[in-house]
């Protein structure tokens, strides 16, 4: 949190922002809590604490949890700054950390401008055109995303990846259904058909060829490869419905980011009907409790809501509801090569939006015991630790001789999370040494890495043809300037 004096809390910008967020002017709020409009401004401007009772009034009288003013986002919009400005091109300036750490606090929209800015630079950089960003200067309303999928994911990360007009959505869908897990293909096909004039079909890969998926509008018809497995099925209905029946809500919340172009417009949307869909197998508070129940055993919630390891551990990161949250997860997917295909985080961790990942994480351990969940406690640079599981999933099955398809999925969260797991029983967190990980090679700064696969940006590279280290590369203790 912020500084602490005594049962004081500084913490003007996050007030602002639930103020914000419940479409209130700071008249309104002072009413509702009792104190002026100036004492407001005071907070907002951090010149005044927040005392212990305004907080539980704030709870109290807006539904809200006090989590709301947990510094996740800051924490992650920090670590995204200390990225940008590791960059050679800032070498030059010297950039105190706290100043990155009071931009991320104080300025949260001037930080996800350079956000946005830095990845189209980087495009640019590796010889994307900027032919959009061009025209931009003559006409207005052309815009340029550098990265339709980067854009998503901000979206995703600026709403804490928790939706709850979908939630809504799928909870009223499965009352309406009333049926089991197990019988849920059969309802939501039933649904389809009654309400929507669409025939589910089931159809062999000879036909589908490479497609998993296909709606035909002309003939009223879903199809979908006999390659998807059951929980994979039900799925893609609860999607098609979800475009159908959540139209509205899909458009207000892609309304709601702005302008954007027709890609990453798209792609929003679908990956909404994705997170509805998982909502309706999956609903949040017969999930949450139990969940909580099971000590987030993903295997036997599988079972129970029949879905697939990666659904369930997806589902896990969108658990943000105010006043019932789950455990604030990150989950990471990631190809044998390295590649990430999906990242998620509702707490702290600190991706990289510009790298890849440490190669001593065990996330990419998995491809070697392909039936084995694996643990680990990782820490950071900073001393910052988490507990993480990963094990290999693959979706969906390929016909011979094509690759089978093979994903990781590593799930993790902050060590002070981890006693809640059944996969921590037995494990001494506060004695267990953590595996020294970094961001990734580019941002690390650890010295005798024997995985390292390029030198830190930060420092200077060191050629000495005289010696052989364990590292293949040696640099400066010096950070450059």
């Amino acid at each position: 949190m912020a500084a602490v004096s005594g049962k004081k809390l500084f913490v003007g910008p996050r007030f602002r922002r639930i103020r914000q967020q419940l479409g209130l002017s700071q008249t309104q709020i002072a009413e509702g809590l009792g104190i002026s409009p100036s004492y407001v401004n005071l907070i907002e401007r951090n010149q005044r604490p927040v005392t212990a009772q305004i907080l539980l009034r704030l709870a109290e009288t807006y539904d809200l949890d006090l989590r709301d003013l947990a510094t996740a986002d800051e924490d992650r919009f920090f670590a995204e700054l200390n990225e940008i400005f590791s960059d050679p091109l800032f070498r030059q300036i010297d950039l105190p950390k706290q100043e990155l750490r009071d931009l991320a606090e104080l300025c949260p929209g001037v930080t996800h401008a350079l956000q946005r800015l830095y990845a189209a630079y980087t495009e640019a950089r590796q010889g994307e055109t900027l032919a959009a960003a061009q025209m931009a200067d003559r006409d207005v309303g052309t815009r340029y995303e550098a990265n339709p999928v980067e854009r998503v994911r901000e979206l995703i990360e600026a709403n804490r990846n928790y939706f709850p007009e979908l939630e809504q959505a799928a909870e009223t869908l499965r009352d309406e259904l009333n049926v089991p897990a197990e019988g849920l293909y059969a309802a939501l096909a039933a649904r389809l058909r009654e309400k929507h004039s669409i025939q589910t079909r089931i159809m062999p890969v000879d036909v589908m060829r490479e497609t998993l998926r296909r709606f035909d509008r002309h003939r009223r018809q879903l199809l979908i490869s006999e390659l998807v497995d059951p929980p994979g099925r039900a799925f893609q209905l609860a999607f098609q419905l979800g475009l159908g029946e959540c139209a509205q809500a899909l458009e207000t919340i892609v309304g709601r980011a702005g302008p954007l172009d027709d890609a990453p417009r798209r792609l929003f949307r679908i990956t909404l009907g994705n997170y509805f869909a998982a909502a309706v197998m999956m609903p949040y508070p017969a999930f949450l409790a139990a969940a909580e129940a099971l000590n987030y055993d993903i295997h036997v919630l599988a079972q129970r809501f029949n879905s697939g390891f990666e659904q369930v551990c997806h589902r896990l990161t969108t658990l943000q509801r105010p006043n019932a949250r789950g455990i604030p997860f990150f989950l990471l997917r990631v190809d044998n090569a390295g590649n990430v295909s999906k990242r998620f985080s509702s707490g702290t961790f600190p991706f990289s939006k510009f790298g890849g990942t440490c190669p001593l994480w065990n996330v990419h351990s998995t491809f070697d015991t392909p039936d084995r969940l694996l643990k680990q406690v990782i820490e950071l640079p900073d001393g910052t630790r988490y507990f993480s599981i990963a094990q290999m999933v693959r979706r969906p099955v390929a016909p011979h001789p094509l690759p089978q398809p093979r994903f990781a999925i590593g799930l993790g969260c902050e060590i002070r999370h981890a006693a809640r797991l059944t996969y921590a029983a037995g494990i001494d967190l506060e004695k267990t040494e953590g595996t020294p990980i970094g961001v990734n090679c580019r941002l690390c700064e650890r010295e005798n890495c024997a995985q390292r696969a390029e030198p830190p940006i930060t420092r200077t590279l060191i050629l000495d043809e005289t010696t052989r280290r364990v590292s293949s590369f040696a640099f400066s203790n010096a950070r450059e300037l």
